[in-house]
């Protein structure tokens, strides 16, 4: 079965800490199932007591009264072990599949910005849930109905093979050729329930981005294009789950005939026995009795294996991600960055995010510490690139990069993130508050503190005017606020967390020319004291760097100040004189 060593490896891993306590409710469901089978054996002693009694006219009291007592006593055995059980195991579980909810957690943020490039949010949110839901649901059963299954086939078999040794023969071949009957087509049907899984996932993907993007939907009309395509997955969930239900009946309709056929012959023969005084009356009865109860245990162990199975299916794709190898990982031993002025240095370096198609070629650049540069060029020069090496969201294809001379690819990643803050062109924010977003950049920073980096940001006004003011909720991705509010946030955010190295990617390339000049008035703050790589954006930023880097094609073809490189004929030159007011090209 794919994926179920793993899938289960994981599970156990997490049930470990727990084992001698789940060894415990075991143990006493295993005792409880033993003795519910046993117990009706006391009662047909007494009915066929009771009927050698009734022809004579002399009733054995005690022997009565001792099977009273006997059959009282399993019972409060029964009763006390399934209420220690069932408390134990409700402290149990809930915590294992918390546990498993914190790994799956923390095994998604570890992936590398790729990933996130290219799994749908929505896909994982479902991918995440299922994987946690599948262990409730597979525990549950197997703990309080297939456990308990197999200790009454067992016991069961027990007893029929004491009472008729052919009897007992006949129900463990024929119960085994229907367990085994249930399993092959539960097999059969892993494939088809794999591929519901991956279309339910797909399906949420789709819903998560429709949500996200309503806007973009009722701007370009698109609503209908957008039901198409969702209509589309739902009809390939509804085939495959018809299929897989289709399946499901045939093999019950089958089963069900065979067990009727079993079920006959097995009582003719044992009337036939009592009829030739080889068998009790009371024999006869618990016979019937439990004849009813092992084969509608048999369907529910169908049930339960089909459960089972379409389960792992459930869990299969986030098991495929826990196993995928995490593309960006610390060295061994990676020792923690040590900024001190915060230089840069680019020593050949060369990157492709594809093998066929190289972004950046042998490109090299020092920034000295303190030093404000700027990357411009044309889209697809490589300018943002730069910045997302320096972060480490990716792996050098070749080359070297340092910060006070320490390769950043042998630092711990979360050292070298903490020492680079970043402003992006359109920040997002979490659906939390004001106050929550702002202290992002600082946990520990206080409220005077969090409202000082307002201020500096020229946020604190529009924040102040809201009616919760920094208790504001901003909406998922920030909705609630407008592009330039969420710029002044991001750069109060970055002002708070004060890293010795700054990254502004077009900070201001979008907004209004109120927004962008009290922007220009925090971002000039926010670098005073820093290391700082401005990607290309107004011309205005640019003016105030101490040099600006021309990048073309990956690489360095031009650099110097604003002034310098307007005396030369090159690419600066000319997307000066094309954007005619220093709106410069995005990245």
């Amino acid at each position: 079965m794919t994926y179920t060593r793993q899938i289960l490896a994981v599970y156990w891993q997490h049930m470990r800490p727990y084992t001698w306590s789940i060894l415990a409710i075991f143990f006493m469901v295993g005792v409880n199932m033993a003795l519910w089978t046993i117990y009706p054996l006391y009662y047909k002693d007494l009915f066929d007591g009771l009927v050698a009694m009734s022809k004579t006219g002399v009733y054995d009291w005690p022997f009565i009264k001792r099977i009273f007592v006997i059959v009282f006593s399993m019972y409060t055995v029964m009763w006390l072990f399934w209420r220690i059980s069932g408390l134990m195991a409700s402290s149990i579980q809930p915590q294992i599949a918390a546990d498993l909810q914190n790994t799956v957690f923390k095994n998604v943020l570890d992936h590398s910005y790729r990933f996130f490039t290219e799994e749908p949010s929505g896909s994982l949110v479902k991918k995440a849930s299922r994987f946690v839901d599948t262990f409730n649901n597979i525990s549950e059963p197997i703990l309080w109905r297939l456990f308990p299954l197999m200790i009454v086939l067992v016991t069961m078999f027990v007893v029929f093979w004491r009472v008729e040794p052919v009897l007992g023969a006949i129900l463990a071949v024929s119960v085994f050729i229907l367990l085994i009957a249930d399993i092959l087509v539960s097999r059969f049907k892993l494939p088809i329930d794999e591929y519901r899984s991956e279309v339910d996932s797909k399906a949420g993907g789709l819903l998560a981005d429709v949500l996200t993007n309503a806007v973009n939907i009722k701007l370009f009309v698109s609503a209908g294009r957008e039901r198409s395509a969702y209509r589309a997955l739902t009809e390939d969930q509804r085939k495959a789950q018809t299929k897989s239900w289709r399946m499901h009946e045939v093999s019950q309709a089958i089963q069900v005939l065979l067990t009727m056929v079993m079920e006959f012959v097995i009582m003719a023969w044992a009337v036939r026995s009592f009829i030739q005084g080889r068998m009790s009356i009371g024999t006869l009865a618990i016979l019937q009795t439990y004849l009813i109860f092992l084969f509608n245990q048999v369907w529910d162990f169908g049930r339960l294996i089909r459960t089972v199975y379409e389960q792992m299916a459930n869990a299969k794709e986030m098991i495929q991600i826990m196993e995928q190898k995490i593309e960006i990982q610390d060295v061994a031993k990676a020792k923690k960055l040590k900024v001190n002025g915060g230089a840069i240095t680019f020593e050949r370096v060369s990157f492709s995010y594809i093998s066929e198609r190289g972004v950046l070629r042998d490109f090299s650049l020092h920034v000295t510490s303190g030093e404000k540069i700027a990357l411009v060029g044309s889209s697809g020069a490589g300018k943002s690139t730069v910045t997302k090496l320096l972060l480490r969201f990716f792996d050098l294809t070749a080359g070297r990069m340092t910060i006070d001379g320490q390769d950043i690819s042998k630092v711990t990643q979360d050292s070298l993130r903490a020492n680079i803050a970043l402003v992006p062109q359109d920040p997002l924010l979490f659906h939390r508050t004001l106050e929550e977003n702002i202290r992002y950049g600082n946990p520990q920073a206080s409220k005077a503190d969090v409202v000082k980096a307002a201020k500096q940001a020229h946020c604190h006004d529009f924040i102040s005017a809201l009616p919760d003011g920094y208790a504001s909720l901003v909406g998922e991705r920030g909705v609630k606020l407008s592009g330039g509010e969420r710029q002044r946030v991001a750069v109060a955010r970055a002002i708070l967390m004060n890293a010795p190295i700054l990254i502004l990617d077009e900070a201001t390339s979008s907004l209004d020319s109120e927004s962008e000049g009290l922007i220009q008035d925090a971002l000039k703050k926010l670098m005073k004291g820093k290391t700082v790589i401005a990607i290309a954006h107004r011309l205005s930023t640019i003016m105030q760097m101490d040099r600006i880097i021309v990048m073309q094609d990956g690489g360095v073809i031009d650099e110097g100040r604003h002034e310098d490189l307007l005396t030369r004929d090159g690419l600066y030159k000319s997307l000066w004189s094309i954007q005619a007011g220093g709106f410069l090209g995005k990245s």
